[in-house]
C-alpha cells in the first residue's frame, strides 16, 4: 500500500459562493482560498482506495469577489472571513474532515463518496476526481458540491435576506504529486 499526502504545498483548495435573493447583484460571487488543510490516499496497487481530507477552517483566505456594486476592499474581505468563521462554528469545530467509504473509478475519473464533518453536523458527501499523468507526475483535480442546509449551517444574509450567499458552495481541488 502506498501512500500519497497531499497539502498546500501540493496544489490549492478553493472555495467558490453564489449569491442569491431580489438584490443578489449588489454581492459579490467570492473565491475562498483554504491555506492549510491536509489530504492523505491510499493506494492498493494503481487503485485509491482511501481518502481523508482535514481542513483547518481558520486558514480561511478571501481571495476576491466578482460581481457587486463595487470592488471587494480589504476591509469587506476581513469581514467576510469574520462571518463566515461564525457561520461556520470554528471556534467549537475548527476543521472540516473528509472521509471516504467507497471510491469508484472509471479511467482516470474517480467518483469518492463518504462522510463530511462540517460546523459539529455529518453528512454524505460526493467528490468527483480526475487523475491524469503529465509525464513527470500527476495532475489530481476534483470537486464537491457542499450544501450550508445539510450541515445546519445560516447562509450568511444582508438587506434583511434580500441578499444572501448561495446555499450551495463550490469547493475545488487542483494538485500534483510527483511520479
Amino acid at each position: 500500500m502506498t501512500r500519497w499526502t497531499l497539502g498546500p504545498d501540493s496544489g490549492e483548495l478553493l472555495l467558490r459562493t453564489g449569491v442569491t435573493g431580489t438584490a443578489a447583484r449588489m454581492g459579490h460571487r467570492l473565491t475562498i482560498a483554504m491555506r492549510t488543510w491536509q489530504a492523505c490516499v491510499d493506494w492498493d496497487g494503481d487503485v485509491p482506495s482511501a481518502m481523508e481530507v482535514t481542513v483547518d477552517l481558520d486558514s480561511l483566505d478571501v481571495l476576491r469577489g466578482e460581481g457587486g456594486m463595487t470592488p471587494l476592499s480589504g476591509a469587506e474581505k476581513g469581514l467576510i472571513r469574520s462571518n463566515a468563521l461564525k457561520s461556520l462554528h470554528a471556534k467549537r469545530f475548527p476543521q472540516a474532515v473528509f472521509r471516504s467509504s467507497e471510491i469508484v473509478g472509471d479511467g482516470d475519473s474517480y467518483r469518492i463518496r463518504g462522510m463530511l464533518e462540517l460546523g459539529g453536523h455529518h453528512g454524505d458527501q460526493a467528490v468527483d476526481v480526475q487523475v491524469e499523468s503529465d509525464g513527470d507526475g500527476w495532475r489530481i483535480s476534483g470537486t464537491a458540491h457542499v450544501r450550508h442546509s445539510a450541515f445546519g449551517i445560516k447562509q450568511y444574509s444582508m438587506l434583511m435576506g434580500a441578499m444572501k450567499v448561495a446555499d450551495e458552495v463550490e469547493v475545488s481541488l487542483a494538485v500534483t504529486h510527483p511520479a
